[in-house]
This record gives C-alpha cells, sequence and structure tokens, in this order.
C-alpha cells in the first residue's frame, strides 16, 4: 500500500457514508451507532498497545540504553501534556470548530437549503479534521508506520457521516474535500519527517502516539474522558529526548 492510502480510505468513506445518510440513515438506531463506535473503540486500544510496544524497539534502546525508553515516552507525555494544558489546546481546538461553525454559518441566508449545506459541511469538518486521531493516524501513515490508525477513523467517520447527512444533507459530503487536504497535508509532513529523524527518534514518536492513542480508545469506550488534543506536543518532545539522552549517553 502507499504513503497516504488511509486518508484516501477516509475520503471514501465519508462520500459514501454522507450519501447513505441522505437516503436511508435516518432508520439507523442510535444502539447500532453505538455498538459501531464501542468496537472501534475496542479496536483502537488494540492498535494503541501495539504502537506503544514498539518502545521495546532495539533501534531505540540501541540508541539511549536498555532503562531509559519507557522513560523517554513517560518525560514526553508529561512534559507535552503539561505543555498542552497550559496552552489549553484541547480547549482551543474546540473553541475553533464552534468559530468556524458561526463565521461560515453567518447571518441567516435566503434559502434555508443554503443554511443547511453550510451547517453540514462546517460541523462535519470539525468532526472529521479537528481531532488527535487526525493527526496520530496522519502522521503514522506519513512516516511508513502503516495507516492502521486511519482505517479505524475511516470506519468511524462513515457511520458518523451517515447520522450526519440525515439531518443536515449533502454538505457533509463536501467535507471529505477538507478531510482529504488537512490530512493529506500531516501525511506530508510525516513523510519529510520520516526521511530527516532517524529510526531512533521516529520509535520514541511512534511509542507516544501509542499512549496518546490509548487516551482515545478510552474516550470512545467511554470510559474517560482524557483530554487527548493537549497531549499532542509529547510527540514533539519525545523525538527531542531521544536526542538529548543521547547525547549525555
Amino acid at each position: 500500500m502507499f504513503v497516504g492510502i488511509g486518508t484516501v480510505v477516509n475520503v471514501i468513506t465519508v462520500l459514501v457514508g454522507a450519501t447513505l445518510g441522505v437516503l436511508v440513515g435516518h432508520r439507523l438506531r442510535d444502539r447500532t451507532r453505538d455498538l459501531v463506535t464501542d468496537v472501534i473503540g475496542l479496536v483502537t486500544l488494540l492498535i494503541a498497545i501495539m504502537s506503544a510496544l514498539t518502545v521495546r524497539d532495539h533501534s531505540l534502546s540501541d540508541r539511549v540504553g536498555s532503562s531509559a525508553p519507557v522513560l523517554i515516552v513517560l518525560g514526553a507525555a508529561l512534559i507535552g501534556g503539561i505543555t498542552g494544558s497550559l496552552l489549553r489546546i484541547e480547549d482551543r481546538l474546540e473553541g475553533l470548530g464552534g468559530w468556524l461553525q458561526r463565521r461560515l454559518g453567518g447571518e441567516r441566508r435566503l434559502h434555508e437549503d443554503r443554511d443547511r449545506f453550510v451547517e453540514g459541511f462546517v460541523s462535519a469538518s470539525m468532526v472529521f479534521c479537528v481531532g488527535p486521531l487526525t493527526i496520530l493516524g496522519a502522521l503514522s501513515d506519513g512516516l511508513g508506520r502503516g495507516a492502521d490508525q486511519l482505517f479505524l477513523k475511516a470506519t468511524l467517520d462513515g457511520f458518523t457521516s451517515i447520522a450526519f447527512a440525515a439531518s443536515l444533507g449533502w454538505g457533509v459530503a463536501a467535507s471529505a474535500l477538507v478531510v482529504l487536504v488537512v490530512q493529506g497535508l500531516i501525511t506530508a509532513v510525516g513523510a519529510a519527517l520520516g526521511d530527516v529523524l532517524p529510526e531512533a527518534h521516529v520509535t520514541a514518536l511512534t511509542a507516544t502516539g501509542g499512549v496518546l492513542l490509548l487516551g482515545v480508545g478510552l474516550r470512545l469506550l467511554k470510559i474517560k474522558q482524557i483530554a487527548v488534543a493537549d497531549l499532542l506536543p509529547a510527540l514533539v518532545v519525545a523525538p527531542l529526548l531521544v536526542a538529548l539522552v543521547a547525547a549525555f549517553r
């Protein structure tokens, strides 16, 4: 499979889901949608554990020592979490979604169909693109670590688009363009980093991303509403800590 396949699949599921939503989405029971979300949450935990276990990779332990990898992931999560909390990343992302919705919605349009289209487009774009799984999955795909996370997101977005389109119409399908642009750019950044960062740094980033993905799984299962977005700076901190430890080793 090629780099970027995760985003392509995600775009397709949004388009298919939106089409089904316009046609038959109102017949899908809430219980069915909740069950699908729970299944995706469980599989997300599985992929998160697999990603986190890369902390045992020899490329990382050879670079920083056998006892340092777990401490590096812990340090990255703590430093990144504190930084993200102080910057209020989670709150700001939610605020961005609300601002865009108000900005693009604007004043009441002359035609109600246009209002409905804009509402569907903005709401779906925010749900599909403003979230930690978007960044984690696209980076993993770009780094050549596989698109499993984006495949999960694509499945979740497909069912979500059915629900959205059932009430908001074809504007939900238009959000596929935003998914393509946002995730495509993040995937490109991941591909660029993969060509620059040494293997040990990429491994630390992947393991740290696995920890963040655990938080996403817990949120999907409604076990704990972890502010995963506040932990996103950990993805930058992890490679820096590897470089720091390796320099003093």
